[in-house]
């Protein structure tokens, strides 16, 4: 059902083939001697003081800060309003700090959604709401209606439950699938530990935290942080600074200061680890491992290192291919496409992170590279010309960065904010140019901490999890599920010593309804609804033993897909044309899927089938069984411990050139006619969000006729 479901989709992604565009050849050069120009390097100039982009300050009676940069080569006004509190610490409700911002912007008291994406869609505008602040732009001729509409929403928001079911429902998808994503998971882990889960930045979202938000809490952080002396107005674009003062006393002035001053959270000191620690989390089937090594730094906003950090950052891995991780990890060794790393900084902590995705089998190799790419930064001194690249690289970055208006902006909110000093921009090459190899030495002994870091591993356990032990300063490796919840393991599986894989797929077979009553059935058929993209679709699926096939997706106004087997070959058929499969992983597929029962395929010599102890499957614990076929293709089935039924089964799909892992998960099982059939199949990691499908009817010994399975 998954590769099936997964090629389903990818029907969706079809698109017209691109053009070609033509390159024009570089026109030779002719002298007298071509290669003159290498005798000699070109000097190097002194860097020069830069001349910033000018901004000006102005302050509104209630507390409003506003920063104005004009930008008078195309008529546009962008508005940014941005809160100046701490990061808040949200608790059980993990999550509802965004939720509140998404949902500020669904609605006021005077307009509806529909009514506000009307009014900005027909100026041609943009209006966005975040926990954060309030940003819009327009063209010059049209500021006045969107200010009417912006501060509408910032004044009056009138936080419809409507919407709020809408975002909690879009969230709970997105944290669906990223239970799935290797990244995700260890970003999720990774600020667990460097920060605790009681400080704001360790804080994780979870499916629980999000279903525990309601209106009241968004009105609340709305009503206690959303206030002028929290908050600066950034105005960019076609716009002088009298107009500027006009528009910001017009709509602005008149938002209210509350009587009481503002209090700011205040967070707790985050510890620096002393020792190097492992935390693995599962990836079940997963045939690459997800390292992050990542530890807190105490590197503030405008410290006097930054520049030195960065400069050694880009040397170790934060250049592209010019860092040393990636010549060692990718060129070298060939462990993985990309390995980088990155120093932040940040006004309370910051965070030092290097990572790649690499095959199962050279994780252990790869943490190696990375450690001993970290220790050298620090025991030797990198060369003349590694600094020089790097030092490019930066000033090249700086020098495009200046072209837009919104760095001068954001350089105004960082001088404002963070109390940098009023030259730290326009001097920033010549610190830059000023960084030594001597620098370089000292940042990597301050900052770079090979023997006192916390490595994440995303992985499969079984392949993996065994070969970290030797990096642990303790010897023994966490375990975290996807939200950095602390897993203690099932150690011994609590069942009689005879049972094995085969067992536990025969209890199956039996919780199903048995072999019998099994055989008994000679049709199916599956109707099963499903959203995909916004859109209501329906699945059928026909089977006819001993092994016809037949499935259509689609709804009134369009088929996304229509298979059909005949028993020798198969047709598939959509938005993308048609085709005839008469061989490769595609009709496999197929196949497998006309069985009557997949699952008594199983049984057979073409498997090997090995239990591999007991992991939780929404907190409840099932059997874990790796099958292997004779093409040595993996899949791995959970079976509940209780019920005996399957009710997760992963694997590594691939279609069309994509390669993905797949989870598919199966509850509410229904018996139907003495048979069970799960009435929820979902399946996460085939498509961008997961795709549930919920089973409408199961009709077993209907009649089918042969025509459904002809191949025109």
């Amino acid at each position: 059902m998954q590769k099936i479901v997964y090629i389903l989709f990818l029907g969706l992604l079809v698109s017209a083939c691109a053009t070609k565009t033509k390159v024009a050849t570089p026109t030779a050069v002719v002298q007298n001697d071509p290669e003159a120009f290498r005798a000699t390097a070109p000097g190097a100039k002194e860097a020069s003081v830069i001349k910033i982009g000018d901004y000006e300050v102005f302050n509104l009676p209630n507390g409003l800060k506003v920063v104005l940069v004009e930008n008078h080569k195309i008529p546009r006004v962008s508005y940014s309003l941005s809160l100046l509190n701490n990061p808040v610490l949200e608790g059980e409700k993990a999550g509802y700090v965004g939720i509140a911002g998404d949902l500020l912007g669904r609605g006021t008291t005077s307009r509806s959604k529909a009514e506000l994406d009307e009014t900005v869609d027909f100026i041609g505008a943009n209006l966005s709401t975040s926990a954060n602040g309030v940003y819009g732009s327009a063209l010059t001729k049209h500021q006045d209606k969107l200010l009417e509409v912006y501060t509408d929403v910032l004044y009056n928001p009138s936080f419809p439950e409507s919407e709020l079911e809408k975002i909690i429902t879009q969230t709970l998808t997105s944290l669906a699938q990223s239970k799935q994503d290797a990244g995700s998971i260890a970003a999720n882990v990774g600020n667990v530990i460097n920060f605790s889960k009681n400080h704001p930045y360790g804080e994780v979202e979870t499916e629980e935290s999000v279903q525990k938000v309601n209106v009241e809490d968004c009105k609340t952080y709305y009503q206690k942080y959303f206030r002028p002396d929290n908050a600066i107005l950034t105005i960019v674009g076609d716009i002088d600074l009298d107009a500027a003062k006009m528009k910001a006393n017009k709509y602005f002035a008149q938002w209210e200061k509350p009587q009481t001053s503002f209090v700011d959270e205040k967070l707790i000191d985050v510890k620096i680890p002393q020792s190097t620690q492992v935390a693995f989390a599962q990836k079940d089937g997963s045939v690459q491992s997800q390292i992050q090594i990542v530890y807190p730094v105490d590197l503030k906003k405008g410290s006097p290192d930054a520049i030195k950090v960065s400069v050694m950052n880009t040397i170790l891995g934060g250049g592209g291919f010019m860092g040393r991780l990636m010549q060692n990890l990718r060129e070298d060794k060939a462990y993985t496409y990309g390995a980088r790393s990155n120093i932040s900084s940040d006004q309370f902590i910051g965070e030092f992170s290097a990572g790649a995705s690499v095959r199962n089998e050279v994780t252990d190799s790869a943490i190696v590279q990375f450690l001993f790419e970290m220790d050298r930064m620090a025991k030797e001194d990198v060369s003349a010309d590694d600094l020089r690249m790097a030092k490019s690289v930066l000033a090249g970055g700086f020098a495009r960065a200046m072209e837009s208006p919104q760095t001068i902006a954001s350089f105004a909110y960082n001088t404002i904010v963070y109390n940098y000093p009023s030259d730290y921009y326009a001097t920033y090459l010549q610190r830059l140019d000023a960084v030594t190899v001597q620098d370089i030495r000292e940042m990597a002994t301050k900052y770079i901490r090979a023997d006192k870091a916390n490595i994440i591993v995303v992985g499969e356990k079984d392949d993996v999890a065994a070969k970290l032990v030797k990096f642990d300063k303790d010897g023994v490796v966490d375990f975290y599920d996807p939200f950095g919840n602390k897993l203690e393991l099932a150690k011994e599986i609590a069942t009689p010593v005879d049972l094995d894989g085969k067992a536990v797929l025969n209890n199956y077979i039996e919780a199903l309804g048995g072999i019998k009553k099994m055989n008994e059935v000679k049709t199916v058929k599956m109707v099963a609804g499903m959203n995909l993209m916004g859109q209501d679709f329906e699945m059928t699926i026909i089977k006819k033993a001993p092994n016809l096939y037949y499935q259509t997706m689609g709804n009134e106004s369009m088929t996304i897909q229509e298979q059909v087997f005949d028993g020798t070959k198969a047709k598939m058929s959509g938005m993308g044309g048609s085709q005839i499969i008469t061989e490769g992983e595609e009709l496999d597929a197929i196949k497998k899927e006309a069985a009557m029962f997949p699952e008594l395929d199983y049984l057979s010599d073409e498997y090997t089938l090995e239990l591999k102890g007991i992991e939780k499957v929404d907190n409840a614990d099932a059997y874990k069984v790796l099958a292997t076929d004779a093409a040595d293709k993996k899949q791995t089935m959970f079976f509940d411990v209780k019920s005996g039924l399957l009710v997760k089964r992963v694997a590594t799909e691939s279609a069309r050139g994509q390669t993905v892992t797949v989870a598919t998960l199966y509850k509410e099982y229904a018996d139907n006619n003495g048979i069970m059939f799960p009435g929820l199949i979902s399946v996460i990691g085939g498509a961008p969000f997961p795709i549930n499908m919920k089973f409408k009817s199961v009709e077993i010994n209907i009649e089918v006729p042969e025509s459904t399975f002809i191949i025109k």
